[in-house]
């Protein structure tokens, strides 16, 4: 994934109300596979 693509996956993902933290986490959990920064599901 280039920059530009990385840019547009960060704005995709706070139109869909995801904040900062759950944002870097998952780009963590994507490049290091390290399951405490994996995505849970949100009691809503």
């Amino acid at each position: 994934m280039n920059l530009q693509e990385a840019s547009r996956l960060i704005i995709g993902l706070r139109a869909a109300g995801w904040n900062d933290t759950d944002i870097n986490d998952l780009i963590l959990w994507m490049e290091t596979g390290d399951e405490r920064y994996k995505p849970v599901p949100k009691d809503e």
